[in-house]
């Protein structure tokens, strides 16, 4: 009966409505305007859009699921349009209210609010301007009566542009209250259901946060994190005193120094969608790196040592100091394995910058970081006792001297970026053979020990050796790369495509390509049938690159494009891949 009489008051409504001035006022009670997230398109791509609902004061509008099946929903719609079509809605959250011609409590929206929607664009769709017009349908309701159901519309001009036109983001202080997920990949990137977005997004929260963890523990197999593992051999191994508990909460610090430095990460993603490592570009933060790095090797040498305020020690129960030095390690630790480990991190930066959630970004990394510091726990525990080997005290002090040179060594690292490249390449080849001289002539510690004497004359050597070679001028054969320009890839004559590789100073894998896949002969033979561009992702805030990483969608280096004779994308890779399978990848291109 409830729904009869409702149905029989819309109908009375409908027929005043038109036969009185009213449906001019009812066609006020709404306005819309809409945003798109960037100034052009391309094909084959997605994008957001905005709808600003504005409704006037003491009406309402019914939500998008009205409690009672009878009630008229308010729907966004894109009329038809060749080549367009809307994959998803964002409808904001809808309030609750009881009015006098209802029984129940109605689900209804007020005064301002913000629709969003993802819209797809096809691949055929040519460069130009279109006109999207958008219908929003609704019924306006006040507390003592509804209005007809009526809609409103507005046009939003939309521009598809070609691969080599610049792409910006825009009205960010619109689209960052929206939250609805967006493919920031490029145009050729088809949807990989495998994909780590895509497995995330099928996935409950639980689910997801375990599949992070177990993603974290497999980066260990990842060739740039090798280093960490030296480093934290070289620091726990120098904490001769203490229990096995002591070791233990000390390397759960040095892991949660690692989620830390991950959670940070995981909300400036999520807040900016930055490329992942780009604070590393920042000469402030490079040079607070390096003296972390020095700080800690100078407790190496005895210069020093962490220790807790008396007070906390007493409470401790007598633990000594090294915890806030497990925690800090684990905080750089964690930077220095941030740009390199691999297209895992890349996707999930991907997921958590669509999601635009901080908090939720802060959890993926920190439970990423989990999984990824969970081996340098056993790490730590193992070569915390060490002390327990014969005659510890007596060589363990030459062993952290070791290990406070690699320590510097990494602070060097760090800094090359921030030096001239004519002399950045002799840097950490002459540190090695002025530490490798001092530990062999000078460092007398150990001296009477003829086993530990024999290993440390041969490492000694053996750093000489590697250094001396790294200073000698060679003739590495390499892919003849060309700086990258937008000029470049307007002509494609003769060629098959192009290959664009995106680099960075600070990026380890970025070397490891150019060492092992770029310098191999296959490789370079193939790539005589590419335009061959490199683009240098290392000042990553400044405006070219920023405008780069927006017309690429690059998420993090190394990424290296492959594009067909006609631009268009067809193969990506992010991070480091061998000479044999990235010579299958150009090969393929037609």
């Amino acid at each position: 009966m409830r729904k009869l009489l409702f149905n029989v008051f819309a109908v009375l409504m409908i027929i005043s409505s038109n036969t009185f001035p009213q449906f001019g006022v009812n066609s006020e009670l709404v306005k819309i305007k809409s945003y798109a997230s960037f100034d052009k398109i391309y094909p084959g791509s997605e994008f957001k859009i905005a709808v600003k609902v504005k409704v006037a004061e003491t009406w309402h509008i019914n939500s998008d699921k009205p409690k009672e099946d009878f009630l008229i929903p308010t729907e966004l719609t894109l009329k038809d349009i060749s080549g367009f079509k809307i994959l998803k809605k964002e409808y904001p959250e809808a309030k609750e209210y009881k009015f006098s011609f209802s029984e129940t409590p109605l689900s209804v929206w007020e005064g301002e609010f913000l629709i969003g929607a993802l819209i797809k664009v096809d691949e055929n769709v040519q460069p130009g301007k279109y006109n999207l017009v958008l219908n929003l349908d609704y019924q306006a309701c006040n507390n003592q009566s509804c209005m007809a159901p009526n809609s409103v519309s507005d046009t939003l001009v939309i521009e598809i542009a070609d691969k080599s036109t610049p792409v910006n983001q825009i009205n960010q202080e619109i689209f960052e209250k929206i939250n609805i997920a967006e493919n920031t990949q490029s145009v050729s990137q088809k949807e990989d259901d495998n994909s780590i977005s895509s497995t995330l997004e099928k996935s409950g929260l639980l689910v997801g946060l375990l599949f992070v963890f177990i993603g974290g523990l497999a980066l260990n197999l990842t060739p740039c994190v090798y280093p960490l593992i030296p480093i934290t051999i070289g620091y726990f191994g120098g904490q001769s005193e203490g229990s096995t508990s002591r070791l233990t909460l000390m390397g759960v610090l040095f892991m949660l120094g690692m989620a830390v430095t991950y959670s940070i990460v995981g909300v400036i993603t999520s807040l900016t969608g930055a490329v992942f490592g780009a604070l590393l570009q920042n000469p402030v933060v490079i040079v607070i790196i390096a003296a972390i790095f020095v700080v800690l090797s100078l407790s190496m040498f005895g210069v020093y040592e962490f220790k807790l305020p008396d007070s906390w020690v007493a409470k401790a129960g007598g633990a000594k100091g090294g915890y806030y030095g497990a925690f800090f390690m684990g905080l750089t630790m964690g930077i220095v394995a941030a740009p390199c480990i691999g297209p895992f991190v890349l996707g999930l930066v991907t997921y958590v910058a669509a999601k635009g959630d901080p908090l939720f970004g802060f959890l993926m990394f920190f439970v990423l970081a989990l999984g990824l510091g969970l081996p340098y726990l056993f790490l730590a525990i193992f070569s915390g006792k060490i002390k327990n080997l014969p005659r510890a005290g007596m060589w363990m002090d030459a062993v952290k001297h070791i290990f406070g040179f690699i320590l510097l060594g990494m602070a060097l690292y760090f800094l090359l970026p921030l030096l001239p490249k004519n002399i950045s390449g002799y840097v950490l080849p002459v540190f090695g053979i002025i530490a490798a001289v001092y530990i062999l002539f000078f460092d007398k510690a150990a001296k009477g020990i003829k086993g530990f004497t024999i290993f440390k004359t041969v490492f000694s050597i053996l750093v000489i050796a590697i250094s001396v070679w790294a200073l000698i001028p060679s003739e590495k054969q390499s892919i003849d790369w060309q700086l990258y320009s937008d000029s470049a890839l307007t002509s494609f004559e003769g060629k098959k495509g192009a290959i664009i590789d995106f680099y960075a100073d600070w990026c380890i894998p970025c070397k490891e390509l150019d060492a092992m896949t770029f310098s191999d002969a296959k490789v370079i033979e193939q790539s005589k049938n590419f335009i061959t561009l490199k683009a240098d992702m290392t000042k990553s805030l400044s405006p070219e690159v920023s405008a780069l990483r927006e017309k690429y969608k690059i998420v993090g280096v190394p990424t290296v494009l492959i594009l067909n004779s006609k631009g268009e994308e067809v193969h990506r890779i992010t991070g480091f891949v061998n000479a044999e399978e990235f010579l299958k990848i150009i090969q393929s291109v037609k």
